[in-house]
């Protein structure tokens, strides 16, 4: 996990990406979707470093898709730090995030209320 680049403005893990290695993560500037991110234009927009520090629940975007909606969902309810360290300590106990292609772990769910608890305790 690099924990330095957290979380990114659309909720999914810059942290435990391993789509692009030299990538630094969306505050950087050099994520590949970075000239077209909606969920970029519209947070910058705003003003806002995070979608999930926005007041409205959206599904532009990104947010359209289960996992990095509810990333940000968990954020808002218990702030970046605690999300990052449920992630971190999921991949310890080898929850992955990238399994074949972008797909892993986190993309098996449909249910957003299940997929909140899966990150909170790791547990199916």
């Amino acid at each position: 996990m690099r924990r330095e680049l957290g979380i990114a403005r659309c909720g999914l893990a810059c942290c435990l990406c391993t789509e692009k290695a030299d990538c630094d993560g969306c505050g950087s500037n050099g994520c590949p979707d970075n000239d077209f991110c909606e969920n970029k234009k519209c947070s910058t927009a705003k003003g806002l470093t995070h979608c999930y520090k926005c007041e409205e629940n959206c599904r532009q975007g990104l947010l359209s898709k289960i996992k990095p909606y509810t990333f940000t969902l968990f954020a808002k309810k218990y702030g970046e730090e605690k999300l990052l360290d449920c992630l971190e300590r999921n991949e310890k106990n080898g929850v992955v995030y990238h399994r074949e292609g972008l797909n892993g772990d986190y993309d098996d769910f449909d249910d957003v209320d299940q997929l909140m608890n899966f990150i909170l305790t790791g547990v199916r």
